[in-house]
């Protein structure tokens, strides 16, 4: 069908993702992985996105420009998308009260507002996942579209508010907001197959790295055939796509879809502003 549009998504979580995420003991291996991510793969991931002329998104906590400055700046000096990730990348769901997950929102925000002059207008949850408070946050705080939720693959929708998922009663779906959803999946994203964690339930390390970026190619395909106006989006860690030889695969992976008739790359934001 072609008249599709990539968006290539960056979780620039660093260290942030360690110290509330996986490795709330601080453990300083844990941590040189998320420094490993700011300080030598970002700069890798920029040089190949501007070899290639793409535009990406990166999804960025507070955190992560408040510790690292200067490379959050390369990220926006060079062009590229910098949206909402949380400040400290904790849960939604981790908060004691709205107030205290809306104050970590708005510190994201001015994070942002201080590298790049703007307000973020979008929002990425650092789980993936709303606590009950979450979609009243980002209204309040007038985001326009969000990026965590997963009620389709290939087209953006609205975000739905005030459903019931009572076990006696049959579903309701609520009410569509004006939050537009553009989104995610966990089989297009990196961490699943490639962050090992240490006692973590699941499990990274494929076999043959090559096939993640294979199967890819595969679900881009399906939706350039079936599904009019697809917009693909694709979710890397720069602490995990950067690992050699991934960039060279990835690489690869944007110049085969790019050679299709009709194919676009463009940022999040500017998918959701066109929907």
């Amino acid at each position: 069908m072609g008249d599709v549009t990539v968006c290539l998504g960056f979780d620039f979580d660093a260290v942030s993702v360690w110290i509330h995420g996986y490795g709330a003991e601080n453990s300083p291996t844990k941590l040189s992985r998320g420094e490993y991510g700011a300080t030598v793969a970002v700069p890798r991931i920029l040089d190949l996105l501007d070899e290639l002329d793409v535009e990406a998104t990166f999804f960025t906590p507070g955190h992560t420009i408040d510790s690292f400055p200067e490379r959050a700046g390369d990220v926006h000096d060079r062009g590229h998308d910098v949206q909402h990730h949380g400040w400290s990348h904790r849960h939604p769901g981790s908060f004691e009260s709205k107030e205290a997950e809306r104050a970590d929102v708005e510190r994201g925000i001015e994070s942002i507002r201080d590298l790049t002059g703007e307000k973020p207008s979008g929002y990425r949850s650092p789980a993936w996942d709303f606590s009950t408070n979450t979609l009243e946050v980002l209204r309040e705080l007038d985001f326009e579209w969000d990026s965590s939720q997963m009620g389709h693959d290939f087209r953006p929708y609205y975000v739905r508010e005030g459903g019931s998922a009572d076990p006696d009663e049959p579903y309701d779906r609520g009410e569509p907001t004006e939050v537009v959803e553009v989104p995610v999946s966990w089989k297009r994203d990196d961490w699943p197959p490639f962050q090992y964690v240490s006692g973590a339930d699941s499990q990274g390390g494929a076999p043959d790295e090559k096939q993640v970026f294979d199967m890819w190619r595969e679900q881009f395909d399906w939706m350039y055939d079936h599904v009019e106006n697809g917009v693909f989006p694709l979710t890397f860690h720069p602490q995990v796509v950067g690992q050699a030889p991934r960039l060279r695969y990835l690489e690869s992976l944007i110049r085969w879809m790019r050679e299709k008739p009709g194919v676009e790359f463009a940022t999040i934001d500017s998918v959701a502003q066109r929907f």
